[in-house]
């Protein structure tokens, strides 16, 4: 598989492609990238999944994304397109007109393009459905994919998360939301009492949860139960805002290990508490709810 972030680099023809920001990768996205793998293996033919980064809305209005680069790659690559563009988008690219974008895929001579409904291109936007059509075999637009409260979109989940609603935004994104990052060392308080955990440095542009939450995670030793607090840890003043989780039946050093932390269930707010013995006794009640939650 090719991964490039610019559309000169790529020296393939009579392509299928399909075009999004693809922030989160959700069902709806979903559609498009299964419809991309099955016509390109159907027809022969070789596939290119085009995205942007950071996402067009969160450079133009602000906000954080579902993604990061290396998150959504990985997303991308489970369709098995034949090539991965990813664009940076920043405000130059944001200045290019419609035709540039046109005239360089125009290059890859595209048989067929996959879009949703709601995808726009160029300065302002200017580039829609038909300017596709013009030099595109084909084009398959979808329409946006709704449940009972509405479309299903990256802004939608991204209010979930914000509200640490991690099981609705689960359902919206056909599995558990997760965050990717490399463990550091922290301030080892957690293995006094009884509770090490593996503090997590993630990118501050990430959308995260605030709370306490019943996770798996996925290490260079496996896949764990645990449980995780993301926020600014009210216990400790001096401490900034964190991702720590305590691993059920782990004993091992992760530090410097790249891990995936899946939120699956909410447990509670984060409080501060008066001691480190009634921390202590809150953080064996955590546990045994997040191993009934994950059970």
């Amino acid at each position: 598989m090719i991964f490039t972030t610019t559309l000169s680099a790529l020296n393939l023809k009579n392509t299928i492609i399909s075009i999004g920001n693809f922030d989160g990768v959700h069902l709806g996205h979903q559609m498009l990238l299964e419809s991309l793998h099955k016509k390109a293996i159907t027809n022969n033919k070789k596939s290119v999944v085009i995205s942007f980064f950071p996402p067009a809305k969160l450079l133009l209005r602000g906000g954080k994304f579902l993604s990061s680069r290396s998150e959504k790659r990985e997303l991308l690559e489970i369709y098995k397109p034949d090539a991965i563009v990813m664009i940076p988008f920043d405000h130059d690219y944001a200045q290019l007109s419609k035709e540039v974008f046109i005239q360089e895929l125009h290059r890859l001579e595209p048989v067929h393009i996959i879009i949703g409904e709601d995808f726009r291109f160029g300065n302002r936007r200017e580039g829609n459905i038909n300017d596709l059509s013009k030099i595109a075999g084909s084009l398959e637009v979808f329409n946006l994919l709704s449940d009972a409260k509405g479309p299903i979109s990256s802004s939608r989940i991204r209010a979930l998360i914000a509200e640490s609603k991690v099981e609705a935004a689960a359902k919206l994104l056909g599995r558990p939301y997760s965050a990717v990052g490399l463990v550091i060392k922290g301030q080892q308080r957690g293995r006094t009492i009884g509770f090490p955990t593996a503090n997590t440095q993630i990118t501050d542009s990430k959308a995260l949860p605030s709370g306490v939450f019943a996770v798996t995670i996925e290490t260079s030793y496996g896949v764990f139960k645990a449980m995780a607090n993301l926020g600014k840890r009210p216990s400790f003043k001096e401490i900034p805002a964190t991702l720590e989780a305590h691993l059920f039946d782990f004993n091992d050093d992760l530090y410097e290990d790249r891990i995936k932390v899946n939120f699956h269930r909410f447990i509670r707010k984060e409080k501060k508490f008066s001691s480190l013995g009634e921390l202590k006794k809150q953080l064996q009640a955590d546990k045994e709810l997040a191993l009934k939650l994950l059970a």
